[in-house]
This record gives structure tokens, sequence and C-alpha cells, in this order.
């Protein structure tokens, strides 16, 4: 499983495709500008990103525009491969499933050199020397378990894998990760050095990732960089500005699917949604969003000319927390802390009265909505429902003294039934510090209910604000003695994408060590249960997986809903059906229609 931002921005959504989307012939040219969501603007261009860059926006809504993924997923609503959009043939296994064998399509790169399985390799190879920074990287899987890369050919690659594997789970999650990128340009240490084969050796490719991933600090420079201008996808950049103000426009040596109509794609940045909406309410968006707060202006809007559309996301939605605090670490690593915690979030309330309805709960690791093949029976309730009485006996039959409005304390300390547990001290507090994402009304509401709701059973829940782009600075994996582990909980509220990795299973988010395991959680069984969903081709498998981690509560589950509602100008064509698999842009399907 991997998780990116999904960039929410409201709920309540309308009834699907009010005002009918554009038909009629494509016609060339025109731009059409796409509104950001606040806070959660581009800021990374290297297609290796660091956990802290690890977002859709900046992979979906970004990157893909310009370098395509070996494979892409989603067809529609359908969570697939899309054999149209990859750039290679669906992949062969063989022996066991311990051999792959893929072939590349025939496509160039902007500068007319042919993508290859040379640029596959230095993808691999920049992984393998550099992959304690990438954000996907978990210890153990990819690429750990390939013990060998092969390129026979030009366009195939052979992956020797060392044990079996579900090829379902190998192509979606691991193979899904790979994308190309253009070893004859981006093999150097630095701008003014030749390009060599500085991949094949773990200290030079050391160098070159260093090297890239300065030059990718620099925003301002992106659309200048010579670097960043050979692509194999679609669009190239030809403007940006370090808030996330970007331009593209077609890439004329595009070979694959898709050639663009548009003479340009805009992407425009925005401080809030209030922002934004006053610039769609002017008609200067071809494709907005409506925020939860002006959802009673949809018709408004319909009648100058958008189409109102919900987008929903092949995502889930969590709160993290740190196991590895040194002041509340050890109160986190008991479960019936986390149950009792669980137990206080009122999931239908938050749909109903916060979300207006449109949303749905998540019950554990696999999401309600939209429907999947992946969500087992006991999936389908809540272990955990809102029971604050039930919260309360929790924290009693385990030695606290409960203060409903005020702060609980420890008791009785020490092991065993009846005790608050390993490292909890006599007259220790149950007092948590917690931060989320700001400008995000509903996530706001959301947080405040949740702080009155813990109250009811003495947990004090002190909150504070940033940027949603700022939390992902902050919640990172750590160990106690470091000062990056002063965070004890965080919740950005705007869920979690599967992808790239589209099939739900839980080794970057749940494994010991990995690098998306935001609060350091670690549990044997875990691990245990989570290999075997990716060696399995069987359903009770990954059902029982899912299940103990719903109890586990490895982070807390939150209600998802729609990642935005959409406001997209009726002479706008190929926009609609929104991907439900996920935010990734393709605006190169968009087009603009003769109006009347």
């Amino acid at each position: 499983m991997s998780w990116l931002l999904a960039a929410c921005t409201g709920g309540g959504a309308p009834s699907a495709g009010v005002n009918a989307p554009a038909t009629g012939a494509p016609q060339e040219g025109g731009t059409a500008t796409w509104a950001e969501a606040p806070g959660t603007p581009p800021n990374y261009i290297f297609p290796l990103d660091a956990l802290q860059y690890f977002s859709t926006s900046n992979i979906n809504q970004f990157q893909y525009l310009m370098w395509r993924p070996l494979y892409w997923f989603g067809d529609g609503d359908k969570i697939v491969e899309n054999d149209d959009l990859s750039l290679a043939e669906p992949p062969k296994y063989t022996k066991g499933n311990t051999v792959v064998d893929i072939t590349l399509k025939p496509y160039n790169w902007s500068d007319g050199k042919p993508v290859t399985s040379r640029d596959v390799t230095f993808w691999i190879n920049m992984l393998r020397a550099n992959s304690a920074n990438y954000g996907e990287y978990v210890p153990g899987f990819f690429p750990d378990d390939v013990k060998s890369v092969d390129a026979p050919k030009p366009n195939e690659i052979v992956l020797t894998l060392d044990a079996p594997v579900d090829p379902t789970w190998f192509t979606f999650n691991e193979l899904s990760q790979i994308t190309p990128m253009p070893q004859h340009a981006w093999d150097k240490t630095s701008a003014a050095g030749a390009v060599g084969d500085y991949d094949q050796q773990t200290s030079s490719a050391r160098a070159v990732y260093k090297f890239l991933d300065g030059q990718a600090s620099k925003l301002q420079s992106y659309a200048s960089d010579p670097l960043w201008q050979v692509v194999d996808g679609p669009w190239k950049l030809s403007a940006f500005r370090p808030d996330g103000y970007a331009e593209f426009v077609p890439n004329a040596s595009y070979s694959g699917a898709n050639k663009p109509h548009l003479a340009k794609f805009v992407e425009q940045p925005f401080t809030s949604a209030a922002a934004e909406f006053n610039a769609l309410r002017a008609g200067q968006l071809t494709y907005g969003y409506i925020p939860a707060t002006d959802h009673g202006q949809e018709k408004a809007l319909q009648a100058t000319g958008y189409t109102v559309d919900p987008w929903y996301l092949w995502s889930m939605n969590v709160m993290p927390m740190n196991f590895h605090n040194p002041k509340v670490g050890a109160l986190f690593s008991q479960l019936y802390v986390r149950q009792a915690m669980q137990s206080l979030i009122d999931q239908p309330q938050y749909i109903n009265a916060i979300l207006h309805g449109n949303g749905g709960p998540d019950n554990g690791p696999v999401p309600t909505k939209p429907d999947s093949p992946y969500l087992s029976d006991a999936g389908k309730t809540p272990l955990y429902p809102y029971d604050p009485k039930h919260a309360a006996d929790l924290l009693r039959a385990n030695g606290w003294n409960v203060t409903s409005g005020g702060v609980s304390t420890c008791a009785s300390p020490g092991t065993g039934s009846g005790h608050c547990g390993a490292g909890v001290t006599a007259g220790q507090k149950l007092s948590f510090d917690l931060v989320y994402a700001s400008g995000v009304p509903e996530v706001d509401q959301e947080m405040r209910a949740f702080k009155s709701a813990l109250s009811q059973v003495g947990i004090e829940l002190n909150l504070s604000q940033t940027p949603t782009s700022d939390i992902f600075g902050v919640t990172t994996p750590c160990k106690p003695s470091e000062a990056a582990c002063s965070w004890q909980m965080a919740y950005w509220g705007t869920g979690w994408e599967f992808a790239p990795d589209n099939y739900p299973s839980g080794e970057v988010a749940f494994s010991t060590g990995a690098v998306g395991n935001w609060g350091s959680y670690s549990d044997k069984t875990m691990d245990e249960k989570v290999k075997a969903t990716t060696t399995e081709n069987d359903p009770s498998v990954f059902a029982d997986w899912e299940d103990y981690t719903a109890q586990q509560l490895p982070m807390l589950f939150m209600p998802t809903e729609a990642s935005q509602v959409s406001a997209i100008k009726s002479s706008l064509g190929g926009a609609i059906p929104q991907p439900s698999d996920g935010l990734s842009l393709t605006p190169e399907k968009w087009y603009f229609v003769k109006q009347g």
C-alpha cells in the first residue's frame, strides 16, 4: 500500500454531472486553467521522491504530466492496469512467479532519443543506491526482493526475484513505482559534467542523486533547467513559480496515446479555498472546485456554464500516532488506549453533519467507498463504533482514574491485567498534542468534535494547525532521542490515495521500518501477515491481514469523502468521468468544443 496525499477540498457532493459535460468535435488550441488545492502546491520535480515530497500534487498532478510511469493504473472507476497508457506491455511471470519479463513500447524522449531498457535500469539503480531517501521504500521489498536486473534487448527488462510473488501484487505495487528516467541526459554528477554510467556503482549513483535532488530544490529554475526539459510524457514545463504556479505546453515529440488538443495547461495555486471560489465565480478557472462552505451556490455556478461533478478516489483516511515519541509513545503502544480513542471518533456524525452526507466510514485499512473486491465482510461494519462508555470502561479496566471533563491519570502503573502498561508511570496524564491541516473547514470541525468527545473520558487533546505541506515535514519516522521525534499525533484530513501502489496491502505504512510508517509502529504478527499478502494470491489471506489491522489500530481511522466537488467549464470535453482510481491529471484528453 502506498499513500499519496489526496487534496480534499470539501464534502457535500451534489448529483454527479449536473449540467451535461461537453460534447462535440474537439477544437484544437486554447488554455485550460486548473485549480490547485490550498496548501498542496507541487514542490518537487525529480521522479524519485523522498517521503516529504511523496504527494499527489507532486507525482500524479505534476511529474506524471512529463514523465510517464512504466505502468499506468485506472480506467474510469476500475482499479485495473491501463494498457493504453502504460509504457510497457503487460508483464509476463514465469518460473513459479520468480522471473518477470517486461517489453517496452516504442516511446521517444523529447530530444528524439528512444526510451529504452537502460532508462528503466537507471531508475532501479538509482533507487538501490538511495533507497533510504525514497518515500516508497520498505526494507525487504522493492528493490531488495530483486536478485538481478537484466536488459537483454533495448526494449526488454528481465527481473529475477528472490522468492515467488503474487503477480497481481507485484505488478500493482512494485512495478507501478517505476518511472523510466532519461539516463542519457541525467546520469551525471554536476551540471557541467559529462554523462556516464555512474548509476552502476553505489557511490557514484549517490553522487548523481545528490546532484539531481539539489537541482530539484531550485524551484525557481524548473522551467529553465535543461534537465527537466527531457520528457517522454505529453507535456513540457514552460513556466513555474515557487508558489506552485505551473504552465505546460504540449510535447511535440510525444509518442503515446492521447496527444494534447490544448495549446496550454495551467495549474493555478490559491492561498485559501475562499480565494479559489472567488476565481471560480469570476469565470477565471476552467476546472475548479466548490468548497464545502459554498455548496449553496452550485446552481448559480451551473447557470454561468459550469458542470458540477464530485470526484471520488481509491483512498483511505488515517490519523498517525508517534509510537516513538519520548513523552507519550508508551501510551500509544497500549492497544486499549488506541481502542478507546477510536471509540470516540463518531464517524457517522462526521459524515452527516460535517461532510453533508458525502463520505463513507473507514473501519480499517480498506475503505468502504468506492466499492472494491478488497473489503472483507468484517470491514463492512465498525469494530469500534462510537461509544464513550466503552472508552471509559477500557481505561478504568486498565488502571486509569477517569476524570470526565478533566485529565485522566494512571492510578495503577505496571504491566499485566488491571495496570496501565509498560512504560506508563504513576500519575501520567492522558494528554496529547495533535497538529492538523489548516485552511480546510471540515478538518477543523472534525478535530474540534474529536477533542470534545475525548474530553468525556478525560483525554486532553491540544490542537494546533499548520499548512498541509508542512505536516509531511513533521510526521516522519524517528528515534526517541531525535529532536524530530517531538510530534505526537497528526491529521492532514484529506485522505491518502492507493497509488502508485494500487493493491491495498500494508507493506508501506504498517511494516516495521517502512519509510511510510510515519509513527514507527512495529508488530511481528503484522509483518508476517503483510508479507503473506504479497506472496499468496488468496482473498482469505488478504482478509486476515485486513481484519487484524482493523483490530490493532496502528493508526486511527477517519471517514473518507469525495476528494473534491469539481466545477468544470461546460465547454471543456474529456474531463468527465473523473478517475476514481486517483487524482492523476490527464489534460491531454481535454479539449474545448464550440458552444451554441
